[in-house]
């Protein structure tokens, strides 16, 4: 199933925002020796593996969706036929 784009690129940005965050707040508590600031990257890298896993768990769901889209047309589709061959077609 082709995903969109625009969820895409936002995910995209997302985790690549987290983690430049965690980058600069890990090295500047490094740097400046403030701990508050590495625990701070350290929760954005965590919110960036937390994005990733939920747009997979979205694309995961989508799919699910689309497969069940998918029987109930031929579900309907039988049921189309089967009338049409037993004449009760309105």
């Amino acid at each position: 199933m082709k995903q969109p784009a625009a969820g895409r690129a936002l995910a995209t940005f997302a985790v690549g925002f987290l983690l430049l965050d965690a980058v600069l707040l890990i090295w500047l508590g490094l740097d400046m020796h403030r701990s508050r600031l590495v625990w701070g990257g350290i929760v954005c890298v965590v919110a960036a593996v937390a994005v990733v896993f939920v747009w997979r768990r979205y694309r995961h769901a989508l799919a699910e969706v689309d497969r069940g889209r998918k029987e109930m047309k031929a579900e309907a589709e039988s049921l189309r036929a089967l009338l049409r061959e037993h004449h009760l077609n309105n």
